[in-house]
């Protein structure tokens, strides 16, 4: 019981940092044009993004 469910959580983080990962490298692959047209601060969608994925 014990393990599987520290299995379990481990298997969650790992989720979590695999989806913020992709977050990231997708907000790094906009252009300044791009995030100018979305009136978007890249160090914003940063912040943003570890504070809704990681908590």
């Amino acid at each position: 019981m014990i393990l599987n469910d520290l299995i379990s959580r481990a298997q969650h983080r790992i989720e979590k940092q695999r989806r913020y990962n992709r977050t990231v490298a997708e907000i790094n692959s906009l252009s300044n044009r791009d995030l100018s047209d979305m009136r978007a601060d890249r160090s914003e969608l940063l912040y943003w993004a570890r504070k809704e994925i990681l908590g």
